[in-house]
């Protein structure tokens, strides 16, 4: 017999012994310590790297570029001309623009939080994807296609560079877009089922406590879930080295990682011990700011304790209609809590290792039917990254001087995922990893690292 394997009576005997939560660290560093040749164990980069880590905002339904970075003056001088497609008219923005900042990068009124940070923008203000439909577009955002199941770009970083923290899931997604094939957006798919995405919450529930289903068990103490596990992953491993089959060594790996988190990631995401001062930086004390401030927060602690890929969603940006409220509740609710973000990374040392990106799977049109709304554009938009080694209060691209689309700079979705890889110290062309017999990566067969914007 296995000597890996424990009895039933070893299993009780250790149940009695009430281990609490240090034998559950202890344990977890020996679990930690026999998985560390995984698909989380810490790997080189192909070359020095600027970012640690990244942490997405995404904003799911398309923020209109001319309502938040890029400025439309002779849209607005034409406000109700004629637009491009049949019936609808030119609109002009309601909101005005002001230079902020030494570098004066132009930011819409209704965030004057973020506006304080212009310095530590770069701006992206020619992007553009294939598609302008809200699934596709956001599944492109988030795997590189829209055509086939592919792996999510934070599992082809935990793929690609591990984790720091062997105890915590090396890509977690807060609040995510659950709806729409939203599960694809987080998927390993072929990779290491260890690599796919912990979810927490739903954006369909934003107002619900940000929980982890059956992190714990009432019934066992941690030592007798140590044995039964033990036991379990022996017969696993048995199967494995019989079959080969890379679903048994995902499942190896998610029960030891379950294991392990269930002393860290309570830990992680009580935000009873963060100060007075600290809550209010993120507007996590006000009934408005409150969720999202919370999820950037909690964005912040996650990067501090090792995770390498973290995304935060805000969902509600797909106006059509009610264009003024929409802005005026979508960026009130983000403004604070990102602008806290940016500046508690900032003094904790974290940004300047810390890849932050913000924006949704596409754009707004300059023209619409009833004056109020805006249709979708994927083909000129804006997106903003800061920290991780690009470059800080700086515009890169532009779209026409109406906002149809990209005429300089332009950003494809592709070259995106290639110039993050490369801040994290990743060969685009070399991440790969072969299935079904053929060699597969985040950007296919395309991108180019965008190294005007590199610092």
């Amino acid at each position: 017999m296995n000597s890996s394997l424990l009895t039933r009576r070893d299993v009780l005997r250790r149940s009695s012994a009430g281990f609490g939560w240090l034998a559950f660290a202890s344990m977890a560093a020996e679990s930690a310590a026999r998985d560390a040749a995984g698909p989380l164990a810490v790997k080189s980069t192909h070359f020095p790297a600027t970012a640690k880590r990244v942490i997405f905002l995404c904003m799911r339904g398309g923020p209109s570029q001319m309502e938040t970075f890029d400025p439309k003056p002779e849209l607005t001088a034409r406000h109700g001309q004629a637009g491009r497609v049949a019936k609808t008219k030119l609109l002009g923005s309601r909101w005005k623009f002001s230079k902020h900042g030494q570098s004066g990068i132009d930011v819409v009124e209704l965030m004057p939080e973020i506006a304080r940070h212009a310095d530590k923008l770069c701006v992206l203000r020619g992007m553009a994807t294939d598609n302008e439909n809200h699934p596709q577009a956001l599944e492109q955002l988030h795997t590189g296609s829209f055509q086939f199941v592919r792996p999510s770009m934070g599992s082809w970083a935990v793929h690609g560079l591990g984790t720091e923290n062997a105890s915590l899931p090396g890509f977690i997604s807060i609040n995510p877009l659950t709806a729409l094939g939203g599960i694809r957006y987080y998927s390993s798919a072929f990779l290491p089922a260890a690599c796919s995405a912990t979810m927490l919450g739903n954006i369909s529930q934003p107002g619900a406590p940000l929980t982890l289903g059956d992190i714990s068990n009432p019934r066992l103490t941690a030592a007798a879930q140590r044995g039964q596990l033990d036991l379990l992953q022996a017969m696993n491993r048995d199967l494995f080295a019989k079959t080969a089959d890379p679903r048994v060594e995902g499942l190896i790996e998610s029960y030891e990682l379950a294991f392990r988190m269930q002393g860290e990631l309570p830990r992680v995401m009580d935000l009873s011990g963060e100060s007075k001062a600290t809550l209010q930086l993120y507007g996590a004390d006000k009934p408005a700011t409150e969720n999202f401030g919370r999820q950037c927060l909690l964005a912040r602690r996650f990067a501090e304790a090792g995770v390498r890929f973290i995304e935060i969603s805000h969902t509600e940006w797909d106006l059509h209609g009610s264009l003024f409220s929409g802005m005026t509740r979508n960026c009130a609710q983000i403004d604070k809590p990102i602008a806290g973000l940016l500046q508690d990374l900032d003094q904790r040392g974290l940004l300047s290792d810390t890849l932050v990106l913000w924006g949704g799977e596409f754009g707004r049109s300059p023209d619409d039917a009833s004056l109020d709304g805006r249709g979708h554009n994927n083909k000129g938009y804006s997106m903003w990254m800061a920290g991780g080694g690009v470059k800080a209060g700086y515009i890169h691209g532009a779209t026409d001087e109406l906002g149809y689309a990209a005429v300089d700079g332009r950003v494809h979705i592709h070259d995106l995922h290639a110039t993050m890889l490369h801040l994290l110290g990743l060969d685009h062309e070399r991440l790969t990893y072969r299935h079904g017999g053929r060699d597969f990566r985040l950007t296919d067969v395309k991108g180019r690292v965008v190294k005007e914007i590199l610092a």
